[in-house]
């Protein structure tokens, strides 16, 4: 309970009806800090199923250049198998030194996320940088769920 001491009148104390908010304020701004550092940390990894794709299909180029990642690791461009050590000539070949041009990278689902990202940077020592994913289409806007 608050009092006002006010010598302009009588003996009587007045009794003031104000709120002390700033301690209120000073409690949300520690419980805002709180969440802002334990919000991120609260993020949950969750298993997922990549292959399978609703998004809208892209132009295909008039000869678009696929690499493909079987399910035993085998690599092909097009219908030809070829040795992971001989990528980057095959690819120079293929493209005609274009290295502008993108490489549609095909994979087994059994394939291991590590033996793609393997491939995938064999490309970008090569010097092909666009690089797209291809995935299956699914019908509707689940996610392949």
């Amino acid at each position: 309970m608050a009092a006002r001491l006010d010598h302009s009148g009588g003996d009587d104390l007045v009794e003031t009806h104000e709120i002390n908010v700033t301690p209120f304020i000073d409690v949300i701004l520690v419980l805002l800090i709180i969440f802002m550092v334990a919000a991120p940390l609260a993020t949950v990894d969750v298993g997922v199923d990549l292959p399978a794709s609703t998004a809208k299909p892209q132009p295909r180029p008039d000869r678009p250049v696929y690499l493909t990642i079987q399910q035993d690791l085998k690599l092909s461009i097009g219908s030809r198998t070829i040795d992971r050590h001989a990528l980057a000539q095959t690819l120079e070949s293929v493209t005609k030194g274009d290295r502008e041009q993108r490489i549609f990278l095909r994979a087994d689902k059994k394939v291991a996320y590590g033996d793609l990202t393997e491939v995938m940077n064999d490309l970008r020592r090569a010097g092909y940088l666009k690089v797209a994913l291809v995935a299956l289409e699914t019908a509707g806007g689940d996610g392949g769920r």
